[in-house]
């Protein structure tokens, strides 16, 4: 009993590691159009930072990101290495701005560098990663499957740590106070275990990634003028 609780506590702390904003892979500096929708004044208060992001989580991550990683994770696990390939190019693909692949692809690399560092994965599956264009979602895959915890967990994880960074970013962008940011946090806290059971349900045909006003907004935010995030 005893060494189960202590792999327990093991798993629970690489996840929240990985989900922490500390983790030094620059999910701080993205905003993913968030910035451009307060430039255009799409959001200006703290209602609508909140619907913002509500409607980014249920919309975008739960249909596309978090439905990639349901899948990613058993396949790093069983070592599938066409299947990882094919979940890294959609997700390359399903990219809609040069803004949001840029993101994808400087995270995941910089998550590839932290695992070089780390006993978290193997080389062959540090190999394996290296071999591709490297994406967030598919790099998170592997640091997370190489926990032990289960898929739902690690997806929580990852929601979280999006909603953390996302809300950062509204605190910075609109701007908001702290007490304003932790409703938000609340909100989307909330919302993400339903997101997280719609992910977990898709499969591939009906993953998607079709947020036309967030793909205008970040195409919009390349040629912003003044700007504190890098999408």
């Amino acid at each position: 009993m005893t060494t189960i609780t202590t792999m327990h506590d093991t798993s629970l702390l690489q996840l929240m590691w990985l989900a922490s904003p500390a983790l030094p892979i620059g999910g701080f500096s993205y905003s993913e159009g968030l910035e451009a929708a307060v430039e255009s004044a799409r959001v200006t208060t703290e209602l609508e930072a909140a619907a913002w992001l509500l409607d980014q989580l249920e919309l975008s991550l739960a249909r596309g990101d978090l439905a990639v990683l349901a899948q990613a994770i058993p396949a790093w696990r069983a070592t599938d290495a066409s299947r990882i390939a094919a979940l890294n190019t959609w997700v390359l693909q399903t990219r809609e701005s040069s803004e949001l692949r840029a993101q994808t692809e400087q995270m995941g690399r910089s998550l590839l560098e932290w695992l070089r560092n780390h006993t978290t994965a193997t080389p062959s599956q540090i190999g394996l990663l290296a071999e591709l264009q490297p994406t967030y979602p598919l790099a998170f895959a592997l640091a997370a499957s190489a926990t032990g915890a289960p898929v739902r967990e690690c997806l929580l994880a990852y929601a979280f740590g999006w909603a953390e960074n996302m809300v950062q970013a509204a605190i910075k962008s609109v701007p908001l106070g702290q007490s304003a940011g932790q409703r938000i946090l609340s909100a989307l806290s909330a919302a993400i275990p339903a997101a997280i059971d719609h992910a977990l349900l898709l499969p591939d045909h009906a993953r998607q990634a079709f947020s036309p006003m967030l793909a205008i907004l970040s195409a919009q935010h390349e040629v912003q003028y003044s700007r504190l995030f890098r999408s």
